[in-house]
């Protein structure tokens, strides 16, 4: 992990197409602004592993066929 230090209105780079910018500091939260292409999906963390954990869920109760489709990326017309 990598570890850094911003002040307000510094940030850094990921790559050429991300920046991330420290837009507020406060007593007990830091705001973040996040500049990334559309296609890039940003989730906060305890969203992710809840969204994580619904979706192994939800594929635990699917008939065995309709998962091998939905992993498989078949058509929704042969569902």
């Amino acid at each position: 992990m990598l570890v850094i230090t911003r002040k307000a209105e510094e940030g850094v780079r990921l790559g050429e197409d991300i920046q991330i910018t420290v837009v507020e500091i406060n007593k007990d939260r830091v705001k973040i602004g996040i500049d990334a292409p559309v296609d890039v999906k940003i989730v906060r963390n305890e969203l992710f592993y809840t969204e994580k954990f619904n979706v192994q869920a939800a594929m635990r109760k699917l008939p065995a066929d309709l998962v091998s489709t939905i992993v498989n990326g078949e058509s929704a017309d042969k569902i």
